[in-house]
């Protein structure tokens, strides 16, 4: 999916593993003694490295984004020698950016028919999914907030493309429509809001899945006004009952 599940090939994977059966490596931890040879079978390093991702994606989910991430502290977690995280990910923007990565790869394969879907279908499953993914949204804020020059927000970006040249050929976007600005914005209403929701509740006083539901029906009405241009529909108009009910606004600021 876009945004995050934009475009990234199997070889772009950071701290992907090579495919092949046997990899031979140092034993220890970098600059450590002696270094002694050993063969470790292929199934056993993906069963590590994804034990070393998921204990990044719980110290995460447990410790939060801006407390960081202490590569020994994933190690220990993961219940593997320190030693063994620098063979996987030599840093721990690599580590972030594989963790990403996987939580992608997971979602996109759920996913084969997204990229066929037209514009407005996929920004809302899109919304729905940054939604359900909180996890991605974590690791993406860590990485951008770090300023990491390997993050890549719109790793799918070139599938990407095509969708919206497709959309802008059949109609699903106005003729002449900037499709890439659109994308782009529409990805970071998507970004702020799942960053936000919980304080967004918090403050508002409304439950979560109620303000997630809501939200979601108002950047629907939002991708909706996007490609109405290139239909020709006009909104469907909610009855005052069907509206959820909200506070009227103060005087100054309708003006």
């Amino acid at each position: 999916m876009p945004g995050v599940i934009e475009d990234r090939s199997e070889g772009d994977r950071q701290g992907a593993l090579p495919d092949r059966p046997e990899r031979v490596g140092p034993l220890g931890g970098p600059g450590g003694g002696r270094q002694e040879q050993q063969v470790v079978p292929f199934e056993e390093l993906q069963e590590t490295e994804a034990d070393l991702l998921a204990a990044a994606r719980r110290l995460l989910d447990r410790d939060g984004v801006l407390a960081g991430i202490n590569l020994r502290e994933v190690a220990a977690e993961a219940g593997v020698n320190h030693g063994q995280i620098y063979q996987y990910f030599g840093s721990r923007q690599s580590l972030l950016r594989a963790a990403a990565a996987d939580l992608v790869e997971r979602r996109a394969a759920e996913n084969d028919g997204y990229w066929e879907l037209p514009f407005r279908e996929r920004r809302q499953a899109m919304f729905r999914y940054r939604v359900e993914e909180p996890e991605l949204v974590r690791l993406e804020t860590l990485l951008a907030l770090g300023g990491d020059d390997g993050f890549s927000p719109l790793p799918r970006f070139e599938r990407t493309r095509q969708s919206l040249e497709r959309d802008l050929d059949n109609g699903a976007l106005p003729e002449g429509a900037d499709a890439v600005a659109v994308h782009v914005m529409t990805a970071a209403a998507q970004m702020g809001y799942a960053i936000f929701r919980k304080a967004y509740a918090r403050d508002t006083g409304i439950p979560l899945p109620e303000l997630d539901e809501r939200a979601a029906q108002a950047y629907a009405r939002m991708v909706a006004g996007l490609t109405l241009a290139s239909t020709g529909e006009t909104p469907v108009e909610e009855t005052r009952a069907e509206r959820p009910s909200v506070e009227e606004p103060p005087t100054w600021l309708c003006q």
